[in-house]
């Protein structure tokens, strides 16, 4: 059988390497050899990129603080985060990767913007919220003047304060809240033993949570608290996805999704005037329908909202094609509504769900949410590196709900090695108990990137965030030259 046909401009790049590998007597050339490892290394992320003395300096440390990691009995990235988070508030990669300025964080949920820490011992502590057990070991909160009505999934409503009070107990009252609200747990591996498990208590998480943060003074408290936690983590713009749930007053008024936008964009103006070196924040809207809704949202407000994602768990749900003629109507009103789709968030190779990562690309995504299945999809991989579409990586996430058990095997290293375009985010921090991206920055630099990921990965990651945001050209070059000017600073008291 005679071999495909090869490209031009592949053929172009192969003939140098082929020089490389020419046969030799006897051992090869170790200069050859030199320039081919040079050659390969400098197709990761980041390795066409120059460092300064100061970053080489900073650089160099870094590698050293990385091997002492890796070589140490108990590695982070090869077991569960729940169990390694301990480890690395410890490590010294850990605590330089909090100082440094990591750019946007393009792929969080709003629900799970804030720790629930914060939820638990701030929000729950207000007047008038009251808390119900469900049927199926799950929780229910909501704000009321009066006691609530009995519904469907709840009976019996009482006041939180009332019952933290009956318990003597309120340190553990509070820790038995917070159990309902994350992930976290000191036995992962026992308490979730496959997907099934772990995306049920992911979704009743986002429930329970709901009726806390969509009571209209909490949401403006609650927003202000999200950018202030991303602030603390050095990150300077925020694409936050949400589904704009309907907002509700002490009395039962609800509020529509044009005004939790507006809500949005208030805050969002008073954290810039309070911060004026935090660069703003713009919402993806996030839901299974209403496409119309949101290119209407999206004219109203264009320096609000980014453009349109489906969420939900994809190996339980409906395809992006079976949505295709909803997906097809921007295009055909001739309007502009921009996609960031999750697709190949599963391990199910061959499924219907799985070829989500390719009809993604077919209904032009600008960025693609987890993409976890694109290293298993050579041509949807080669088209989204050709288009610039990058990956938006989140591999705490991945962890948790039961993709991948050590970091060091995630798909994403293919990728990282090929320099694939990659963003870092970390999807739903309050679910597994960080903040910010400085945790999820620190398991794909030392898991997933291993000792080849250097000072240029990390830069190129940063800056990556910035360069494929949905925010116009001309704000894109001011928020890089903010970024610019932290960088700078943190490799000055770093190196």
């Amino acid at each position: 059988t005679s071999s495909p046909p090869m490209a031009c401009e592949d053929m172009a790049t192969l003939l140098p390497l082929l020089w490389l590998l020419a046969a030799a007597d006897g051992m090869p050339d170790p200069a050859r050899r030199d320039l081919l490892m040079r050659e390969e290394a400098s197709r990761q992320t980041g390795g066409r990129t120059t460092l300064t003395a100061a970053e080489q300096k900073l650089d160099a440390r870094l590698r050293r603080l990385k091997e002492q990691e890796m070589s140490a009995a108990s590695f982070p990235p090869a077991v569960h985060f729940f169990k390694a988070k301990s480890l690395i508030q410890e490590s010294s990669v850990f605590k330089v990767l909090q100082k440094m300025p990591k750019g946007a964080a393009l792929h969080i949920h709003s629900s799970s913007l804030v720790g629930v820490d914060w939820l638990v011992k701030n929000v729950t502590y207000r007047p008038n919220c009251y808390v119900c057990y469900t049927w199926d070991n799950s929780v229910r909160f909501v704000f009321s003047s009066r006691q609530p009505f009995p519904r469907w999934d709840c009976f019996y409503w009482q006041l939180v304060q009332t019952l933290r009070d009956k318990t003597g107990d309120p340190a553990g009252f509070d820790y038995s809240l917070m159990q309902h609200l994350t992930l976290f747990t000191e036995d992962p591996d026992g308490e979730y033993p496959n997907q099934d498990v772990v995306w049920e208590k992911f979704e009743k998480a986002f429930i329970a949570a709901a009726g806390l943060i969509t009571h209209a003074p909490v949401l403006r408290d609650y927003l202000y608290q999200g950018l202030q936690e991303l602030h603390d983590d050095n990150i300077l713009y925020l694409e936050l996805r949400s589904g704009l749930s309907k907002t509700y007053e002490l009395d039962g008024t609800v509020h529509d999704k044009v005004w939790t936008l507006k809500l949005f964009q208030e805050v969002t103006q008073k954290f810039i005037k309070d911060h004026p070196d935090f660069f703003g924040a713009r919402i993806i809207i996030s839901v299974k329908a209403a496409i119309k809704e949101a290119i209407q949202l999206q004219r109203d407000f264009p320096a609000v909202v980014s453009g349109f994602d489906m969420v939900g768990r994809e190996d339980s749900g409906r395809t992006l094609w079976y949505f295709r003629e909803a997906l097809s109507l921007p295009a055909e009103l001739g309007a502009t509504l921009p996609y960031f789709f999750h697709a190949g968030e599963t391990d199910d190779e061959g499924t219907e769900v799985d070829q989500n990562i390719l009809d993604a690309l077919l209904f032009d995504t600008k960025r693609i949410g987890h993409g976890y299945a694109l290293a298993h999809h050579p041509l949807a991989k080669e088209l989204s590196r050709q288009r610039n579409v990058a990956v938006e990586l989140c591999p705490i996430s991945n962890q948790v709900l039961k993709l991948v058990s050590d970091l060091r095997n995630h798909p994403a290293a293919v990728l990282m090695s090929e320099g694939h375009p990659l963003v870092i985010s970390s999807d739903d921090p309050s679910l597994f108990g960080t903040t910010g991206l400085s945790y999820d920055f620190y398991q794909a630099f030392v898991g997933i990137g291993g000792l080849k990921a250097n000072l240029g990965t990390l830069k190129e990651l940063a800056l990556n965030s910035i360069r494929y945001s949905s925010l116009p050209a001309h704000e894109k070059d001011v928020a890089q030259a903010a970024w610019q000017r932290k960088w700078d600073a943190f490799v000055s008291n770093y190196s």
